[in-house]
């Protein structure tokens, strides 16, 4: 009787497991996947899950390989199920690793070689980075007065008005001590919180970027070394950010609730689909952080209910996902990861 109650319990406890890998799985999903050049960890986690950004949940940290989340191409993903849970693994496959004899110090003090597994490709992104680059290593949000009060470009050594890379040209302005590499800003657009009105920050564009030569009080000589679109006089100047650009993102759920509204599609766009960037009216104020995903939902209608006689909106209808990749204090920046229809200004956001 004492086995058939520890069987029936073992059933249970695996028909609990199997309810709970439903849940997360999704249907048709492969049992395992070589990895191709050009896959994302997005779009690999999609076959194997229902909601995506769930991939930390079950992966299975590998004690043998450094860092189990950066994946290469030729690894294989690999399904199982530890106690019915399902898990995620990763094998090495041969473009991930190589072998290297490393110098060890024994306790005799001879030189003993040693075989230290490294990658020979770079491994895969979490997310296509090529559509958000440009906002991953440059541009800025700033206050009100920050691009007005910045040093300026005052003229071109050669007389001209618009500078390439490698030309030389004077600024003038009040330059902060220590800083001798510059961006060149332009004024972008201006976010306003379309639910409160409230001015949320100021675009600076950076178009280039430029070292300082000599300085003759508040006039200084600078080289432009790199540009993304031509440097005209007037231009001005802010000293280039100390900021880690993330290129890995780990994705999960923010730890406050969230709900905000797609402020303005980046690119002069009014409608947008997967791979697309959006602002978003929310920031590290609110408790958001690089790599919170958000479920994008549609207003609901607005219907006439003849019974009552009386004007009814309808539920809001999810829609997608974004994840979050750059914060600012009250707004961020998102790349929008799923959607089953044109994501609009306006849209809805809240905890996915």
């Amino acid at each position: 009787m004492r086995k058939i109650l520890i069987a029936l319990v073992t059933s249970l406890l695996l028909a609990q497991g199997s309810f709970a890998a439903d849940g997360i799985l999704k249907p048709g999903h492969p049992e395992r996947y070589i990895v191709k050049q050009g896959d994302t960890l997005w779009d690999i986690s999609s076959m194997f899950l229902s909601e995506a950004w769930r991939w930390p949940e079950i992966w299975q940290v590998n004690p043998d390989i450094a860092n189990p989340h950066l994946i290469y191409p030729g690894d294989e993903i690999l399904l199982r199920y530890v106690n019915g849970e399902p898990q995620l693994s990763v094998a090495r496959g041969d473009e991930g690793r190589t072998v290297k004899l490393t110098p060890t110090v024994s306790r005799d003090v001879k030189m003993s070689p040693k075989i230290r597994s490294e990658p020979l490709t770079s491994s895969i992104s979490a997310i296509p980075l090529d559509a958000i680059a440009n906002l991953l290593k440059g541009g800025r949000v700033v206050g009100p007065n920050t691009l007005d009060q910045a040093p300026h470009i005052l003229a071109g050594k050669s007389e001209r008005l618009i500078f390439g890379a490698g030309d030389e040209f004077y600024a003038r302005g009040d330059w902060p001590a220590g800083a001798s590499v510059y961006g060149i800003f332009r004024p972008g657009e201006v976010y306003i919180d379309p639910e409160t009105e409230e001015v949320l920050g100021y675009e600076a564009q950076e178009i280039g970027v430029a070292t300082i030569l000599q300085r003759d009080g508040d006039v200084v000589t600078m080289s432009l070394t790199s540009i993304k679109e031509e440097v005209r006089i007037g231009d001005r100047l802010l000293p280039t950010e100390e900021r880690r650009v993330e290129s890995m993102f780990y994705p999960a759920a923010p730890a406050k609730s969230i709900e905000g509204v797609v402020m303005t599609v980046l690119g002069q766009s009014t409608m947008v689909g997967k791979n697309h960037a959006v602002a978003i009216n929310r920031g590290n104020a609110s408790g958001l952080s690089v790599g919170n995903v958000l479920a994008i939902y549609k207003k609901g209608a607005t219907v006439r209910d003849e019974v009552a006689r009386e004007q009814v909106r309808l539920p809001a209808e999810r829609v997608g996902l974004l994840m979050v990749f750059r914060v600012f204090d009250k707004m961020s920046y998102g790349l929008i990861l799923q959607t089953e229809e044109p994501i609009r200004v306006g849209d809805l956001l809240r905890n996915p």
